[in-house]
């Protein structure tokens, strides 16, 4: 892949820290180009909220169409668009962002790229399911509402600290119809997750060589669908537990690559054209070996 910049390029990219591992860049210029858009994705760095202002204040003024925010930001980011989709609102968190007529238009497109991967890979549909959510961020919020508008019969939180837990729930209690929402410590989750049709780990635990499932092995059982929104070469701990238990398991990939298939729909503002998710998913792919050769060679 050639990138292709000059004067007229547009500019797009992620803003989180720590990036150092975003497979964003390599996904979204490959589409870029399968599309043929004068577009160049960056990934960009920010230390803390003081230098995201600054930032915020620079791609006013610069030539950008969009951009992604990934973590620590994306609850932050609700408060600092000219403009917030409903969704999003709803989530508590943007993690897409539309620079359109000057102004900043805050979107959320995790929710929905989860279920679609969620659909691609396990053939999971959420109507009448039963679904244990661990974590209770902005990551989570964005599962709960796509969940809940997809009529699940039931979601439950599952968190370390239970007032996150039950503020979630507590923002989503009146857009409530058909689904019932409950919350849950970690460590008394046992039975919730055993009887739930879908485990979801909305949490960074198992990012990290060393980290542990958030959910044990013994927890679980055949027939679950198990999905880790974390993503790596290798098998996250959480995979491995389902595995062990004879449930499906899905990894982070395929939501990655369905919100930023997402974002980008957004960004271009063409109804007719469906950015295809397998060439992003192909050159995440390659990328993520290709990172995970690096760090064994070093």
């Amino acid at each position: 892949m050639t990138l292709r910049v000059n004067g007229s390029t547009r500019l797009a990219g992620i803003i989180g820290s720590p990036i150092g591992h975003t497979l964003s860049p390599a996904m979204h210029n490959a589409v870029y180009e399968h599309l043929d858009l004068d577009w160049v994705y960056i990934p960009l760095p920010v230390a803390d909220e003081t230098d995201l202002y600054q930032l915020l204040g620079a791609i006013r003024v610069l030539p950008f169409v969009g951009f992604n925010v990934t973590m620590p930001y994306k609850q932050a980011m609700l408060s600092l668009c000219d403009e917030v989709a409903m969704l999003a609102r709803m989530a508590g968190a943007v993690n897409t962002v539309h620079f359109e007529g000057g102004r900043l238009i805050g979107y959320n497109t995790d929710g929905r790229g989860l279920l679609e991967s969620l659909s691609l890979e396990a053939g999971f549909d959420p109507l009448g399911k039963d679904i244990v959510l661990v974590g209770a961020g902005g990551a989570a919020g964005a599962a709960f509402v796509s969940f809940m508008l997809g009529k699940a019969r039931r979601i439950t939180v599952v968190n370390r600290n239970l007032d996150r837990a039950d503020e979630l729930v507590a923002r989503m209690r009146s857009h409530l119809r058909v689904t019932e929402a409950a919350t849950i410590e970690t460590a008394s989750a046992e039975s919730a997750i055993a009887s739930a049709d879908l485990i979801v780990n909305a949490t960074p635990i198992g990012m990290k060589d060393g980290d542990p499932s958030p959910v044990p092995a013994a927890w679980l059982k055949p027939g679950q669908v198990v999905a880790d929104m974390i993503y790596r070469a290798t098998e996250t701990p959480l995979q491995k537990a389902a595995h062990e238990a004879g449930a499906v398991a899905i990894n982070g990939l395929g939501m990655l690559v369905s919100q930023g298939a997402l974002a980008v729909d957004i960004w271009s503002e063409s109804a007719q054209i469906r950015t295809p998710r397998e060439v992003m998913r192909a050159a995440a792919e390659q990328a993520m070996v290709a990172m995970h050769t690096k760090e064994i060679d070093l």
